[in-house]
């Protein structure tokens, strides 16, 4: 496609860590298929991870380019190589990948500068400060992506208002006021900001709270049918300027995206898909706690000693060190498993997996993408969640869609400290919750119906004339709006 001086130009910049740079990249794709250049910004060991997709979509006439920054690993005190948070030898070392990643501002700017056509707009992750400043200097908008829900963005905006929280004890369970519905947690369930760990990033999270009111608006991986009353609550504190224009897992449409979405998966795709195709429909279990989750070596016996007395075949994907491998090994539960359960080593092909019709539930740590994943494949989950923002997600989906089983996790895991902890989740309660969903009752009938029917509304919402569709259609009018003002 032959670039106009005139075109819009659309310049992505994710936080470099999977669950934020996999999004960006669907929605670069959303983007260049109505016909806008969109320019990534990545840096080399990242590029490579998406080459293949990019490269596919490219081929295919979309206008998408990367633009490629070196990442100042050792001047940040990183080792080299170590361009993504999922590479951090430890979580002790997070406050450096943010320190390194602010040091791409200049040499961003400088590039941006020369930039032909010149950006039109930059869609940054909001964990991103420094861009406010960049934006300014380019004068174009600046929008944040953040990968949350409206549900989640709604709750911790009340929180922050009403420190509500501060005044409970822990274990206490307490009501968050102002939400459409009555939603409850303890202040041990509650993300960093409010429930702070051993990882010292309180000043990056008060300057990334300080910097979301200075963007034009907000861009959510969310669809208006799933939560409605939460994105029209969210739209008032923001001005009306939230575009939900998810799920974005959907457009990876092609198998070969599927299985290579955010990295190289670590199994032949083919082997994959031959297990999955040799069970019966809604039967499998698929086990996947996320791309940064560490359970603990006792964990995740407990949990792989669960799966195999389930009776159910399951897929678990493994993201452990040594220690757990040696338990595989020694215990020989890979070797008694094999007939009826699958392990994956690293990087599973996830949207491939639970799109297919033999998954029966998925077990998931509830970060938003693993959770808008699910959704979008119609599969009932099992909800585990760990840190971040993962239990406002897990009441989403249990309480409010009526869609997941809790296991019971009670707090957030500490990023560091979780490798060195011992059993937060019992196998017992691990099992009466995959019970509980695997059951062929009317209660387990319910659920995957609902599920059904989040899918259908999920698939609509990107089609021609869906709220997601209209929302990107009134985005890019902003953003056009926005450039012939600035040229006047």
């Amino acid at each position: 496609m032959a670039l106009q001086p005139e075109m819009l130009n659309i310049v992505l910049i994710p936080l470099l860590t999977p669950g934020h740079m996999i999004p960006m990249i669907d929605m670069a794709k959303l983007f260049a298929e109505r016909g806008i250049l969109v320019t990534i910004v990545t840096t080399p060991l990242n590029a490579i991870r998406f080459t293949s997709v990019v490269d596919r979509a490219i081929s295919s006439g979309l206008p998408i380019q990367l633009l490629q920054l070196r990442f100042p690993c050792e001047e940040a005190g990183l080792p080299v190589g170590c361009e993504n948070a999922d590479t951090l030898p430890s979580f002790k070392l997070m406050r450096n990948f943010f320190i390194a990643s602010k040091m791409l501002h200049k040499p961003l700017e400088q590039t941006l500068q020369g930039l032909k056509p010149a950006p039109s707009c930059i869609i940054c992750d909001k964990h991103l400060t420094w861009t406010v400043d960049l934006s300014n200097y380019l004068q174009v908008p600046r929008i944040v992506f953040d990968g949350m829900n409206c549900f989640t963005q709604l709750i911790m905006h009340n929180l922050h208002i009403s420190k509500v929280h501060e005044s409970v004890p822990e274990m206490e369970p307490f009501v968050v006021p102002n939400l459409p519905d009555k939603v409850e947690f303890t202040k041990l369930q509650l993300p960093g900001l409010f429930n702070p760990g051993s990882v010292d990033v309180n000043d990056i999270r008060r300057e990334i709270r300080a910097t979301e009111t200075q963007s034009y608006g907000v861009v959510v991986n969310s669809f208006e049918d799933l939560e409605q009353r939460y994105v029209d609550e969210f739209r008032k504190i923001r001005g009306g300027k939230v575009w939900c224009i998810g799920p974005l897992s959907l457009f990876s449409k092609e198998n070969l995206d599927k299985a290579q979405r955010g990295n190289q998966a670590s199994i032949d795709t083919n082997q994959c898909l031959k297990w999955l195709d040799s069970h019966e429909p809604n039967s499998v279990i698929y086990v996947c706690l996320g791309s940064l989750s560490r359970l603990s070596p006792l964990q995740f016996i407990e949990l792989a000693l669960c799966l195999e007395a389930s009776n159910h075949p399951f897929i678990l994907v493994i993201k452990g060190g040594e220690e757990i491998e040696k338990w595989v090994l020694e215990d020989g539960f890979e070797e008694r498993i094999k007939e009826r359960g699958l392990l994956i080593r690293g990087w599973a092909p996830q949207v491939l997996i639970l799109s297919h019709s033999s998954i029966g539930a998925f077990l998931t740590h509830c970060g938003w993408n693993s959770t808008l994943e699910g959704i979008c494949a119609g599969v009932p989950m099992i909800t585990w969640p760990l840190f971040g923002e993962q239990f406002l997600n897990e009441k989403l989906v249990v309480q409010i869609l009526g869609t997941g089983v809790r296991v019971g996790a009670e707090a957030v895991v500490d990023l560091i400290s979780q490798e060195r902890s011992g059993v937060m989740v019992t196998k017992d309660e691990v099992k009466a919750a995959i019970d509980i969903v695997m059951d062929k009752g009317i209660e387990g009938y319910e659920r995957r119906e609902k599920a059904k029917m989040l899918k259908q509304m999920a698939k609509k919402s990107v089609e021609e004339d869906g709220s997601s569709y209209l929302n990107t259609t009134l985005l890019i009018r902003d953003i056009e709006q926005l450039v012939k003002k600035n040229k006047q």
